[in-house]
């Protein structure tokens, strides 16, 4: 009998541990956030990688059957998943995550969003009623986003809520000691002028007090026809920039089509965790975006 028991006991100590909660992020940078918050009470799915506009993604039935069985969903929120997050929410039909349940955080509703319109008109291009989604740009909003995530965590798994607050006493700790290196690193890149593909910078802009002189879109998620690159390419020559930056995930043509023209070296950050070998974290994004803009300075 004793040998038994024995047995039983080794069983369990070598048993896997299972995480309290299923959590289903739309985007990497939550993904990442949420598992630096949650540690090993957490399973993190993310439903995006880097590489991938989150503005356009299928509705797949893995996707669905992800969100079946998520406990907490954690997305950007202000329209950004607009044409993907609603249909699975209906598809799965999972109470626990629908808005307005405790299993349903919008990251946006954390921070101040900039570039709200005054009206909303589709013509204008991939328009954002709420304003500018792209908030994680801006490590300084990452920052808020935390604060408001991890006692969500704990309301959701009350058992484990000392750990997340211990969690996130250690992130916010580093995340503030990391911001201010980076803005250190950053205060060189005060008003140096830039050309970006799409909006999708305004935060990083805004944050390192950088000047963007145009964009390579005419109208947001609208490919720019040749007639307005060449406008582009006027007003360059009239007032040079030091770079052309995109987004791993975007499409590089407009881009080199300027650089080709102009020299003009094109930028590619990472956008969020996972755009290039580098950017593995939170941590690292902003390590290595930082680096590639220092870089456009020596070009």
């Amino acid at each position: 009998m004793n040998k038994i028991i024995l047995m039983l006991l080794l069983l369990l100590v070598h048993l896997p541990a299972y995480a309290n909660l299923n959590i289903f992020a739309c985007e990497p940078e939550w993904g990442s956030l949420a598992e630096e918050l949650g540690k090993d009470n957490v399973s993190v799915y993310t439903a995006t990688n880097a590489y991938q506009d989150p503005h356009h993604i299928q509705a797949r039935p893995s996707l669905i059957a992800k969100m079946r069985k998520a406990d907490l969903i954690v997305c950007t929120g202000a329209d950004l998943e607009i044409g993907w997050l609603p249909v699975l929410l209906r598809r799965a039909a999972n109470a626990r995550v629908q808005p307005g349940s405790p299993g349903y955080f919008e990251s946006a509703n954390y921070v101040t969003l900039l570039d709200v319109p005054s009206k909303v008109d589709r013509s204008e291009g991939d328009v954002h009623p709420r304003g500018d989604p792209h908030i994680q740009t801006d490590p300084r909003n990452i920052l808020k986003v935390a604060k408001g995530l991890a006692p969500r965590l704990a309301q959701l798994d009350p058992e484990n809520a000392s750990d997340y607050k211990r969690n996130a006493a250690s992130f916010l700790k580093r995340w503030q000691t990391a911001i201010k290196g980076w803005e250190q690193r950053g205060a060189n890149l005060s008003g140096v002028p830039v050309v970006t593909q799409h909006k999708s910078w305004t935060y990083l802009i805004r944050w390192l007090h950088m000047k963007e002189i145009i964009r390579l879109e005419a109208k947001p998620g609208v490919p720019p026809s040749t007639a307005y690159l060449t406008t582009v390419l006027q007003k360059v020559e009239q007032t040079p920039a030091k770079g052309i930056i995109r987004a791993a995930y975007q499409n590089p043509k407009a881009s080199t089509w300027l650089h080709e023209r102009t020299d003009i070296p094109v930028i590619v950050l990472p956008f969020t965790v996972g755009g290039n070998e580098e950017a593995t974290n939170l941590f690292t994004l902003f390590d290595s975006t930082l680096q590639l803009l220092e870089g456009m300075q020596h070009e």
